[in-house]
């Protein structure tokens, strides 16, 4: 796609705040959210195809389904916030402006318009030690928006080291919580589960 066809894309705003409670000690960042019509809730992770809230069941309560609303197709927002709160856990995305180039929300076709400040968002959470992306996409540009170009994209499942204001700060990556990315839920679930287990969440 040219540079003109993409500048006839009306590029979009986040449509949700950041997600910051008070002593947040991990900061988790997605690139942008779907399209809001396949949305379940209003939340992060809202669509209900993306397996990110059963592995979060999965790995703090042994039950994928602990966060969906059995009486309907949908998350369970409220108990979703709740668990957040309690786990000290801040959710955002890596983006606050984007063109989607192609009518889906894969990072393979989403062109950033406007990155995330996470310097900012980092001083509204002084606790956090940690941020978390789950993507190559993602993890590029936090590493953009902090000017720390120069260091490695940290493995799937591993993280790199940064100095942020003299605080000593991990970029772990892990695995998308997209159906469309090729593991089996148990084992994207292992992954997050020993990143929160070394960062202290779990």
């Amino acid at each position: 796609m040219n540079n003109l066809s993409r500048s006839n894309i009306t590029a979009e705003r986040h449509p949700l705040e950041p997600f910051l409670p008070e002593g947040a000690r991990v900061l988790m960042l997605g690139s942008f959210p779907p399209k809001r019509e396949r949305w379940s809730m209003e939340f992060f992770y809202p669509n209900f195809i993306n397996d990110m809230w059963r592995i979060m069941g999965l790995i703090f309560f042994k039950d994928k389904n602990c966060f969906v609303d059995g009486s309907a197709r949908r998350f369970d927002r409220s108990r979703i916030i709740e668990f957040c709160t309690n786990r000290a856990i801040a959710l955002y995305d890596t983006a606050v402006a984007v063109r989607r180039l192609k009518d889906n929300a894969s990072d393979k076709f989403l062109e950033v318009v406007e990155a995330t400040d996470i310097g900012t968002l980092l001083r509204r959470i002084p606790d956090c030690r940690a941020i978390v992306v789950t993507g190559e996409k993602a993890a590029e540009t936090v590493l953009s928006s902090l000017g720390k170009q120069a260091l490695a994209y940290p493995k799937i499942g591993g993280y790199v080291e940064f100095d942020f204001e003299s605080r000593k700060m991990q970029l772990w990556r892990m695995p998308s919580s997209s159906r469309a990315y090729p593991l089996a839920l148990e084992k994207k679930a292992e992954y997050y589960a020993r990143m929160f287990a070394a960062t202290g969440v779990l």
